[in-house]
């Protein structure tokens, strides 16, 4: 049984653990939910979901530029000292991406044989413009106020008016 008094219990965290127990730390001050400990998980939790998207995207397998390499490390430094990804983890990530580096040239010299050096330059202009677009979404369109509807009167209306009722 507890001992928090339920008019206490507003100002406490929300986080309700896997066995259906509540936390009784205090909320922090700058959360409306939860307490410290479960405010800065949460916003790990968030961060890391954002992370994976944006890794997802820049290293979407389709097709690998530096670009996108270069994209996808921009994201991974910022989390680490964030301390959205583990030291462990964005080791093993930071690995793959040198190996994934020794072979862009590799790439590059396979795919302008195969095709061309402007089909190359095409691709990885392809590539940056969808990065940025991804980066810098644009917003959705706002919509267009309807015109004013114009005073409307009525034939009825108008000949009363000119016959001066």
């Amino acid at each position: 049984m507890s001992t928090v008094r339920p008019q206490d219990r507003v100002s406490l965290c929300r986080f309700t653990f896997t066995d259906g127990r509540k936390c009784l730390t205090p909320r922090a001050p700058n959360h409306p939910h939860f307490c410290y400990f479960h405010a800065r998980q949460e916003s790990r939790s968030t961060g890391t979901d954002k992370l994976a998207k944006d890794l997802a995207f820049f290293l979407s397998g389709e097709y690998l530029s530096a670009n996108d390499l270069s994209a996808a490390l921009g994201r991974v430094l910022p989390a680490v000292v964030r301390g959205d990804l583990k030291p462990r983890a964005a080791g093993i990530v930071a690995y793959l991406a040198q190996t994934l580096l020794q072979t862009i040239n590799v790439a590059e010299h396979e795919y302008t044989n195969a095709f061309s050096s402007n089909d190359w330059r095409d691709t990885i202009r392809h590539c940056v413009d969808q990065n940025y677009n991804y980066r810098h979404p644009s917003p959705p369109p706002q919509p267009q106020p309807a015109d004013p509807p114009e005073s409307s009167t009525s034939e009825c209306d108008q000949e009363h008016v000119g016959a001066g009722l």
